[in-house]
């Protein structure tokens, strides 16, 4: 009796398309597998690249038509008692699917994996499988025409993308373009078998003292036979720490597995990632039928909501092993309009950005993909959590009984494919679908509990939200806690007492200044963001002729077209504007002034923000995640990495505001009048607020050093004796002190003059150990930064810092090979006689080919004279210095 077998039907040389409608097109090949009909489009010159200029526009005739997939393959030969199966992970959408001449399978959901029983159609000799895929957007408009009852609407993308169950982003979203794809999008195999494992599944209970743990192990059993038997088997590292025989009985087989001591599972910044391995092997008699793996973690994973010390509200606030975690991190996109062009190292790659940027939570976020195993993977490996959303985004989504079957179809199966996931501590029900509720006063009324009566509303999706998946996550994922929709919480969605909530009223809304980010406080702040260009050669990769364009330039009509958000061109120019001395020309300088501007204004978000994470009973802010970390093309958007993994600046405000300990400073102006007559006699005095704040789980003792720099007489002072030695809690904020910024000579309190020394006075603050080692560091500018003077530095000096294997070698140096390790560059010291604002090193001529980029741990640093700022650097040799550059605002 023969194990499983599985046939890859992957191989793209067995696969042609052509268009379906078109009874004259021609079979062409197909560029890989999985695809999609645009990737193959472009593989055959058919369509132009879409992520290039405007020719998107050229090619949205592709998702209004059908298209065809064949494929011709042999299969073994079925014995038996066997079984065949073909099984496809993933159709995007609408497809029909023709077995030898026999319609075997229609789908109707983008995310749904499906198997069909192909016993008595499969032969061994020649099969050939057809798959239509008809237009989802046609499809879509129609069922909107039929159910004109319905209150069709939406954000982003036509309201017709309400209707079928496919990536909601395909649609064209506020930063990204309408690519309507179609296609087999995951793989395909046919099985053939007598008995399979067809779920590996497990609970786990971790005691509240950590000491011990409980592992149920689950296995379901199709086409079995009573006195068939599951060998589970659990290990750690390699080693077998638990096995169990178990009869299977009615399709079932368990066993229970308890441990002393686990190795528990910690996220990136707080522990280790040990990952144990839960084997299954399927038995009759003594022949191996099938076999299952999966991967996970131990962890005591908690969402806390309880009242809170002075404050209204309760928290939100995620616990890891007894641990409260301050959820520093950011929302996650597809990374691709066309996610088969992604794989396992580029995923690795993203995950790992977040990773070195101190992040410690990434949001999948809902109008996009159930991602692959890849990525959840690479989040389990590196100690990443993970917020996913349910894919339902910016709508009024409809509850007729076939879509809320479908919906509960398509929620049990991707739980079941990612419940095993230590990363996962939260599933969400949507992404602002509560919003849209609330903006167009669809009926929602709390104190109705009856789901039924949801359905005859005006917003019947609370059906979904509320009683589907409530339902589905109870049954399969009952110890990892479920939120009705991102955001949501309390009286209403902006409510900042319960719940989470999208802060948008920077860059949306009411366009608030971001120096006041303290005022626009949540418990938990799920999307915020600021816009940037990306990197120039980012532009260059999508302009025509690159540098040569005519369009190479911040206001032309196809840089615009590369932003998607509606009324980006006023509301960047009045950040800018309000904040940054800017200039369009070059455009370099302007792209890295709107990367500095970003940078500031999520830097002014995280630290004050995290300023509210003030230990127990005083979580007034638990979690801030930016709008967002990755773009799914070239663009211009919100993202803090840009499609080719070039972090923008704000990457490197965020990596230095979640590092362990930082200071926070805040500058504020009080004004006080000689009495209530007079408006000519005041005082005004500016002053410095200051806290730190420490996110590890030790406490440390500290020294406060502060100096002063005039920006325009160039006068510094000294101030050590300000403050003396301080504790800083353990994983809290700690507030230092409120203090007026110190001003050498000053000798009157009537009106400030313009450029008066408190306007012009860089304060530094820098935080040292008994040892006098500095262990933070932060800068304060007068602001808004365009009332700065920005003294242009005389002596900028960088020094690269070679990397010796053993100081203690380096005088017996004699080969060839004991010199290499001096030629690289292991860190840059940079420092100068002036304020620096936004120091950026840049690489003349770039090489950005594998293996030879030049990657810097920390772009736009501030600088203050009489420091030396160092940082990691990779990709450079000792003499490189002739090919760095240095930009800085005010340059």
């Amino acid at each position: 009796m023969a194990t499983r077998t599985v046939v890859s039907l992957n191989d793209r040389h067995i696969w042609k398309y052509r268009q379906a409608d078109s009874p004259a097109s021609e079979w062409m090949g197909v560029r890989d597998m999985p695809t999609n009909i645009h990737l193959d489009l472009l593989h055959n010159g058919i369509i132009s690249n879409p992520s290039i200029g405007k020719r998107e526009n050229d090619c949205q005739w592709v998702g209004e038509k059908s298209w065809v997939y064949r494929a011709t393959f042999p299969a073994p030969t079925v014995s038996p008692g066997e079984q065949a199966v073909l099984a496809f992970d993933g159709l995007d959408t609408f497809a029909t699917i023709v077995l030898n001449s026999k319609e075997i399978l229609k789908t109707k959901d983008m995310f749904i994996p499906e198997r069909v029983m192909v016993t008595n159609i499969i032969r061994p000799e020649e099969n050939i499988l057809e798959i239509t895929f008809d237009s989802t957007y046609l499809i879509g408009k129609k069922f909107v025409e039929q159910h004109p009852n319905h209150r069709w609407g939406c954000w982003n993308g036509d309201p017709s993308r309400l209707a079928v169950r496919k990536a909601q982003y395909h649609y064209g979203w506020d930063w990204g373009p309408c690519l309507l794809t179609c296609g087999p999008w995951r793989p395909i195999n046919l099985e053939i078998y007598h008995s399979r494992i067809s779920d590996l599944y497990f609970t786990t209970e971790i005691d509240k003292s950590l000491n011990s743990a409980e592992v149920v192990a689950k296995a379901d059993v199709e086409g079995d036979k009573d006195g068939d038997v599951v060998i589970f088997e659990i290990s750690l590292e390699g080693k077998v720490i638990g096995a169990e025989t178990v009869i299977v009985e009615k399709s079932f087989a368990t066993a229970t597995f308890k441990s002393q001591n686990p190795k528990l599972w910690y996220p990136h910044t707080y522990g280790e990632q040990p990952l144990y391995v839960l084997n299954a092997k399927l038995y009759r008699t003594k022949s191996l039928l099938d076999k299952a793996s999966k991967r996970f973690g131990l962890r005591r994973a908690q969402v806390i909501q309880r009242k809170l010390d002075h404050a209204p509200g309760t928290t939100f606030l995620f616990e890891v092993n007894n641990i409260p975690i301050f959820c520093g991190g950011s929302n996650w996109i597809p990374a691709d309009s066309f996610t088969q062009s992604i794989g396992r190292e580029k995923y690795r790659d993203w995950v790992k950005m977040a990773v070195d940027g101190n992040q410690v939570m990434l949001r999948a976020w809902g109008g996009g993909i159930f991602e692959e195993q890849d990525f959840y993977e690479a989040c389990d490996e590196m100690g990443v959590l993970i917020w996913q959303d349910f894919l339902f985004a910016c709508g009024n989504y409809p509850a007729h009984e076939e879509f809320l079957d479908l919906v509960e179809r398509e929620a049990v199966e991707n739980v079941k494919l990612r419940r095993h996931h230590p990363s996962i501590v939260i599933w969400s029900g949507n992404n602002e679908d509560y919003q849209y509720q609330e903006s167009e006063n669809l009926e929602y009324d709390r104190d109705d509990q009856d789901p039924e009566h949801w359905l005859r509303t005006t917003f019947p999706a609370r059906y979904i939200y509320e009683k589907i998946l409530v339902d589905v996550t109870k049954e399969l994922v009952p110890g990892t806690y479920y939120h009705f929709g991102s955001p949501y919480g309390g009286k209403d969605t902006k409510d900042p007492h319960f719940g989470d909530i999208h802060q948008w009223n920077v860059w949306h809304g009411t366009q608030e200044k971001y120096q006041d980010f303290d005022q626009l406080n949540g418990r938990f702040v799920s999307e915020f963001g600021m816009e940037a260009f990306p990197d120039i050669m980012t532009v260059d990769s999508y302009l025509q002729d690159a540098n040569f364009d005519t369009d190479r330039y911040p206001q032309s009509s196809t840089v615009d077209f590369h932003n998607k958000a509606a009324g980006h061109e006023r509301r960047l120019a009045l950040y800018l504007a309000e904040n940054i001395p800017y200039t369009l020309e070059p455009f370099e300088q302007y792209i890295y002034c709107t990367q500095l501007m970003q940078a500031e204004c999520v830097s002014s978000a995280y630290k004050l923000w995290k300023r509210q994470w003030k230990g127990p009973g005083q979580e007034y802010c638990s979690g801030v995640l930016v709008w967002q970390l990755n773009d799914c093309w070239a663009c211009t958007s919100w993202s803090i990495v840009d499609y080719y993994l070039r972090p923008k600046l704000a990457y490197f405000a965020v990596k230095r505001e979640l590092r362990p300990i930082t200071i926070g400073l805040k500058r504020t102006v009080h004004t006080t009048f000689a009495d209530k007559y007079t408006h000519a006699y005041k005082k005004t005095v500016h002053k410095i607020e200051m806290w730190a704040c420490n996110l590890s789980l030790d406490a440390h003792e500290v020294f406060v050093h502060v100096k002063t720099c005039n920006l325009m007489t160039g006068e510094q002072e000294e101030h050590d004796n300000l403050f003396t030695r301080l504790v800083l809690l353990a994983n809290r904020s700690t507030e230092i002190s409120e203090f007026e910024i110190p001003v050498s000579g000053k000798t009157t309190d009537k009106a400030s003059e313009l450029n008066d020394e408190e306007q012009q006075t860089v304060v530094a603050v820098y935080l040292r150990n008994g040892d006098g080692d500095q262990i933070a560091r932060a800068v304060n500018w007068p602001e808004p930064l365009r009332y700065a003077y920005l003294p242009k530095p005389k002596h900028l000096k960088l020094k690269l810092i070679p990397n010796v294997r053993d100081p203690d070698r380096t005088h017996a140096l004699s080969t060839v090979e004991d010199l290499k390790p001096l030629q690289r560059v292991n860190s840059i010291e940079v420092s100068s006689d002036v304020p620096v604002k936004g120091l950026v090193l840049e690489v003349v001529e770039p090489k950005w080919g594998k293996g030879h980029d030049v990657v810097f741990e920390d772009r736009g640093i501030d600088l203050v004279p009489g420091e030396i700022v160092s940082f990691r650097v990779q990709g450079l040799t000792c003499g490189d210095e002739e090919r760095l550059t240095a930009r800085y605002l005010g340059m």
